[in-house]
């Protein structure tokens, strides 16, 4: 079991986790894994959470899928998980055969004959897998026992996702799997109702959850089993193939009538040799960089003349020059209908529509759903209904427009100009917050007298005011996770930028809670006086706690930033802080300072406020202006 299967049996962080292995010597050592993802005993670790106080609970299938990690190492993992499928499938199939050939197991008879004797009813009730994966013959009895007690608890379907689940956790790095929302989206998209969906790039599958009469086809042969078996625990007619889908079409022939695929991004050796003159490069031939546009014409050729294709694409797809002539193609054709950016980064998403003879469309849909893909599907509805019409959301171009010597179809090139209610809305809001923001500013800075000569203080250090306990220093203790967990956690960038609290730990003994008055620093120079208790004190910060009595935190805080400036060692790159200099002044006097640098310090988190709101008013101006919802005017706006 790893840090994360831990973490699930304690519930728990894996912050907690990491912090159990670090504080506690007697946590149990790891038995296999690497460095970075150690693999411990499942006996060792329920024994050590019992022997500390530490509630845990072990789920069946927990049990299950530890008694499976047990049993084969991780690269044949796949292969156990697709038989443990198979057997589920045989299990909702053919209840009867598990009550008459599995009652030596049912019975606690681990020899190996007894799983000799469900081998040939399980191979009859699954014959429809790819690859006819069978039992084993020397499968472990006692895991079959264990799955079939899971699936009699949560059903054959349920106790399977969860094995699936589990391993495609296990194998993250290894595994692609399409998002939930965007897979629903790309169902909801291109939804032939009852009709056939195909995805010539399955993977595990979860494209083809939802479809009416999947079809798959997956160039490894674990993950096509995996789907197989997830497909038909739903009872759907899904067929589903083993093999490389461009080089070795095991649907050759085949119309769908809708197709979605999340196919490899970046796959050089995708067979640009010895497909150089196959029929499905109807728009041209894909050049050897560009290989989503291979997938995208075989996508295509395999949905019926009307049909809808929905690809995921590699944002740079969209304006790369060596595709640009396929782009142009897919355009003349009125085979590219719609191109929507998912996400900053990409991937975009394509839909395609296979031409069946009817004059193809003027105007391709762009959408830019990167923050909200909830306007996706209402921007699709409204163009499929009228395409020369300006979409909720989104935005329609012109074809020809786009037929230029680029045919670049970014989505972020073709932004949607500004809603005429929206936007003066919207410029309007963004114009008196910043003119509300920026109003005080003229009076800001604190009223500071300019003196002749400069004033000389008696000073002391940082050090002789911890010596004579006006100041304690405190920092966070080594090696704390801040990146989940129920106690809210002070970070380097919230104390930077002025914000509150973004992290989070457990709770533990060795943290430093924050109190009301501490003065916080972080490395690169920022401070700041905490007001409000109750968090804790996150890695690379400093705390020093004062004696409010006979030292002003303000007072401290500035002098702080300035010494963090000034450099006590020039020649260093770091600060010796306790050797860092404080003038030595008596309360009243500190706290005059102590307002002072406050009021310095408000106004610099105003200034970084109102140049926040400067940018985005300067933005929609621009839009404005380019857009036609503004004009210049002899009295400015």
């Amino acid at each position: 079991m790893n840090a994360g299967d831990i973490a699930r049996f304690a519930d728990v962080g894996r912050a907690a986790v990491s912090n159990w292995r670090r504080r506690h010597e007697d946590f149990p050592q790891p038995i296999g894994g690497t460095a970075s993802s150690p693999l411990f005993s499942l006996s060792e670790v329920t024994a050590w959470l019992r022997g500390n106080g530490k509630s845990f609970e072990v789920s069946l299938g927990d049990l299950v899928w530890q008694r499976m990690r047990t049993t084969v190492d991780d690269l044949r993992l796949g292969e156990l998980v697709g038989r443990i499928g198979a057997f589920l499938l045989f299990l909702q199939r053919d209840p009867a055969g598990w009550r008459r050939h599995g009652a030596r197991l049912r019975a606690g008879d681990y020899d190996a004959t007894a799983v000799t004797a469900l081998s040939g009813p399980v191979a009859a009730a699954t014959a429809d897998l790819p690859g006819s994966p069978g039992l084993a013959p020397d499968e472990d009895p006692a895991l079959l026992r264990l799955t079939a007690r899971l699936a009699a608890e949560n059903g054959p379907l349920a106790a399977f996702e969860f094995l699936c689940a589990r391993y495609v956790e296990a194998h993250s790095r290894q595994l692609s799997v399409t998002r939930d929302d965007v897979a629903a989206l790309m169902a909801k998209l291109v939804d032939p109702g009852e009709g056939t969906v195909l995805d010539p790039a399955c993977g595990v599958g979860t494209l083809l959850l939802h479809a009416g009469v999947p079809l798959g086809q997956e160039i490894n042969e674990t993950n096509a089993l995996l789907t197989a078996v997830r497909l038909l625990l739903r009872g759907t007619r899904a067929r589903v193939v083993a093999g490389d889908s461009l080089r070795e079409d095991g649907l050759a022939g085949e119309l769908a009538d809708a197709v979605v695929c999340d196919p490899p991004f970046n796959e050089r050796a995708w067979g640009y040799e010895e497909l150089a003159g196959d029929p499905r490069w109807e728009y041209g031939l894909p050049p050897r960089g560009e290989p989503e546009l291979a997938w995208v014409q075989h996508c295509l050729s395999h949905v019926r003349p009307g049909g809808l294709a929905a690809v995921l694409m590699p944002s740079a797809a969209a304006s790369r020059r060596p595709g640009k002539r396929i782009r142009g193609n897919l355009l003349r054709a009125g085979a590219l209908r719609a191109v929507i950016a998912l996400a900053p980064g990409g991937p975009d998403l394509w839909v395609l529509r296979r031409p069946n003879g009817e004059r193809p469309p003027s105007r391709l849909l762009i959408v830019d759903a990167a923050e909200d893909l909830s306007i996706v599907e209402p921007a699709w509805r409204a163009y499929t209904t009228d395409p020369e019409a300006e979409p909720p959301g989104a935005r329609t171009v012109r074809i020809i427009d786009l037929l230029d010597d680029e045919v670049d179809l970014a989505p972020g090139r073709h932004r949607p100009p500004q809603g005429g209610v929206d936007f003066v809305r919207d410029f309007s809001d963004a114009l008196h917050r910043f003119r509300e923001a920026s109003a005080p500013l003229p009076e800001a800075p604190p009223a500071l007298e300019m003196l002749s000569e400069r004033q000389e203080l008696p000073t002391t250090t940082i050090g002789e005011l911890v010596k004579a306990g006006l100041v304690t220093i405190l920092q966070a203790p080594a090696r704390m996770t801040a990146d989940e967990g129920p106690v809210p956690v002070l970070t380097a960038d919230d104390v930077a930028a002025g914000t509150a609290p973004s992290g989070g730990t457990v709770l533990d003994p060795g943290l430093v809670m924050v109190e009301a008055g501490d003065v916080v620093t972080t490395a690169l120079g920022a401070v700041r006086v905490v007001e409000l208790p109750g968090t804790a004190l996150g890695p690379q910060l400093t705390l020093y706690r004062v004696d409010p009595a006979r030292l002003d935190p303000y007072f401290l805080a500035g002098f702080l930033r300035s010494a963090d400036s000034s450099r006590v060692h020039p020649s260093s790159s770091r600060l010796d802080v306790r050797r860092a200099r404080v003038p030595v002044l008596p309360v009243a006097e500190q706290r005059r300072y102590g307002v002072a640098f406050r009021e310095l310090a408000a106004l610099e988190d105003r200034l970084r406020e109102t140049a926040a709101l400067g940018e985005t008013l300067i933005r929609l101006g621009f839009d404005g202006l380019v857009d036609g919802h503004l004009r210049p005017c002899g009295q400015g706006v």
